[in-house]
């Protein structure tokens, strides 16, 4: 019997460094319009999607899709994702609303490839070697591919905890002389030879040119595609030799994490090397290096290793967590509101009964529509929206809103919350709120402590300090020199791009430049960071990560938020550059054992106190307590 079709499809998707890999899924477990698309081909991961949605016949396009995933080779920890092996950035909620999702969930691929290992079949694997698996127990994940993925599975209740890892990173251990050579080659290349540096696509062709030089042979511009085709040919004995030397380095990385993590349920190989070598990975010295553990190769020839052979196994596996966090988003258990609407709705009138009907099986649309949209959704009248309201306790719809937004999951798009010119005053002053102290955390969470700490540090010693901005943020900069002034440190603010060029043209080695600009593309400023460092002057750029100004810089302090100043006065992102300087305010307080800070009206004893819970470290530059320390309490007091 086939699974039940879903609403609407839903987007998949797996990148990694060379290719991007789509497809819908039309039903659990049902792939439809597989494609893949290389990397290179496409500008950035919003234009590989687009690409992918265009090419979509008008049957699999015809209704909208809601909700995405996207399984992605780097590590996931906030709203903003860079590929670790290709220049691809992007924030997840920006790319929500671009592409006009209910949700995209964006989680490391090696993560979503563990959770699909408990749902294989036996003809989606292939066991290497003996060992039988305990069930239950913790498995393993590791994969070689353009880099190395490393991951794991947890038995929890009746379902399972990924792990979310960068063991691949973990530094290389030669096991014989001829691997020993490898390393001391790869060492005049690289600082730290990881695993990674090895068994991976570059991997290959690094131990190929080390063995090019140990046999004094000349390098050859051999790829690892071609390297790999002429091992399994038998036409090249080198080849075959690094091939070789690349299971027995897999065989070792698997061994230390089976050991290290327990992993009694098997040792699982996926990327995209492994299963390309069929039946040759099973005659390779794999299975032998990785028992050769000394005393303990016992307790790994008990544990089995497979090599996944399923085509879609990572798409399984972030189809597996997308269903999870919409089961969670759709629940009523997911809200203490949702709870309450489904014990009253019994008591509730019949016209109010359709409302609650609505909202338990639409949260996610109720939190964001206009009460219009839900009236007519619910096929009752405005009024009556209101009254269901009130009959839950709360004031009016905006009251209910916000009841609504905090019992919900995280995983719900809240980020930002469109205005509507339908909203009331209320409700406009909630989402314009929501939306600034949502921001403000979002910067919080990518805040760098060593260049917050470099930052307060150059200032402390700085004789003057000198900011410049234009246009909508010469407010920050003034805002920064009346701050500064208030502790009585030298400063000025430069907001007219001429005065600027003349002020940076007598600047000296012991002032600080602070440099202001949310694009970090204005030409005058380029141009005054220009100056400033050839007068010897040291410039930290306030801005957003990977312009031109945080380039030229000697130092960058990110905040990346995208207003469009076309259209709009800047709101938001003008705060965050605000609240960027009242972070260095108070490390520089803090550094001078300022006992309060007048410029923000807070008690410097405060920040000292809660820096000292939250931090747990100090900083070599004042006793007690860092200025990355002190953002707690900052950040809390200005939301």
């Amino acid at each position: 019997m086939l699974p039940a079709l879903f609403e609407s499809p839903r987007l998949l998707a797996d990148v990694g460094a060379t290719y991007a890999r789509f497809a819908l899924e039309v039903g659990a477990g049902l792939f439809e319009n597989a494609a893949t698309l290389r990397c290179a081909d496409h500008d950035d991961f919003h234009a590989t999607v687009q690409a992918y949605l265009a090419a979509l016949p008008a049957s699999a396009s015809a209704g909208r899709i809601k909700n995405a995933a996207v399984a992605i080779a780097t590590p996931v920890s906030g709203d903003r994702v860079r590929i670790t092996n290709y220049p691809w950035q992007f924030s997840i909620e920006e790319m929500r609303q671009s592409l006009h999702l209910d949700n995209l969930l964006v989680v490391n691929d090696f993560t979503a490839l563990a959770m699909a290992l408990p749902s294989l079949l036996p003809s989606q694997r292939r066991q290497v070697g003996a060992g039988a698996a305990i069930p239950r127990s913790v498995i393993g994940l590791i994969g070689a591919g353009s880099g190395l993925g490393v991951s794991g599975l947890i038995p929890a209740n009746d379902g399972w905890v990924a792990l979310g890892t960068e063991g691949g990173h973990t530094s290389f251990s030669p096991c014989d002389e001829r691997e020993l050579a490898i390393l001391q080659y790869a060492w005049r290349h690289y600082t730290h030879v990881s695993f990674e540096r090895l068994v991976s696509g570059p991997g290959i062709e690094l131990i190929y040119r080390a063995l090019c030089e140990r046999d004094g042979r000349a390098e050859s511009n051999l790829s690892a595609p071609d390297i790999t085709q002429r091992a399994l040919a038998a036409s090249d004995p080198l080849c075959a030799e690094v091939i070789e030397v690349f299971c027995g380095m897999l065989g070792t990385a698997a061994a230390n994490l089976a050991v290290t993590q327990g992993a009694f349920g098997g040792i699982y190989i996926g990327g995209g090397i492994v299963p390309r070598l069929g039946t040759y990975f099973d005659r390779s010295i794999f299975r032998q290096r990785f028992e050769d553990k000394g005393r303990f190769a016992d307790y790994l020839q008990g544990i089995p290793t497979f090599v996944i052979t399923a085509d879609n196994a990572t798409l399984l596996g972030v189809s597996t967590i997308l269903a999870a966090q919409l089961r969670g988003l759709d629940s009523a258990q997911s809200s203490a509101l949702l709870s309450q609407i489904s014990r009253v709705r019994i008591n509730l009138s019949p016209a109010e009964q359709r409302v609650a009907d609505y909202v338990l099986a639409h949260p996610r649309s109720t939190l964001n529509d206009p009460i219009a949209l839900i009236s007519r959704a619910a096929e009752v009248s405005q009024p009556t929206v209101i009254r269901f309201c009130r009959s839950l306790g709360c004031e009016g719809l905006s009251d209910f809103k916000l009841r609504l937004a905090s019992g919900l999951t995280s995983t719900m798009p809240i980020t930002h919350t469109q205005v509507t010119g339908e909203d009331s005053m209320l409700e406009l002053g909630v989402k314009v709120l929501g939306n600034t102290a949502s921001a403000v955390l979002q910067v919080r969470d990518h805040l760098n402590r060593e260049s917050i700490d470099k930052a307060v540090q150059w200032i402390s010693t700085a004789q003057r300090v000198e900011f410049y901005a234009v246009g909508h943020y010469s407010v920050v900069a003034d805002d920064a020199q009346f701050k500064f002034l208030s502790m009585g440190v030298s400063s000025v603010a430069y907001t007219v791009p001429r005065l600027q060029m003349l002020a940076a043209n007598l600047v000296r080695p012991d002032v600080v430049v602070v440099v202001i600009s949310s694009s970090g593309r204005v030409k005058e400023l380029l141009e005054v960071v220009e100056k400033a460092q050839v007068r010897g002057a040291t410039v930290i750029a306030i801005t957003a990560s990977q312009s031109p100004l945080a380039r030229r810089a000697d130092l960058a302090l990110i905040v990346d938020h995208v207003e469009d100043v076309a259209t709009q006065v800047p709101m938001i992102s003008r705060i965050l550059h605000m609240l960027m300087i009242d972070i260095l305010v108070v490390g520089v307080s803090m550094r001078r054992g300022v006992k309060s800070l007048p410029a923000l009206g807070i008690e410097a004893s405060a920040v000292l106190e809660e820096s000292r819970s939250t931090q747990g470290t100090t900083s070599r530059s004042s006793p007690g307590v860092s200025a990355a320390g002190a953002l707690a309490h900052l950040t809390s007091h200005s939301l």
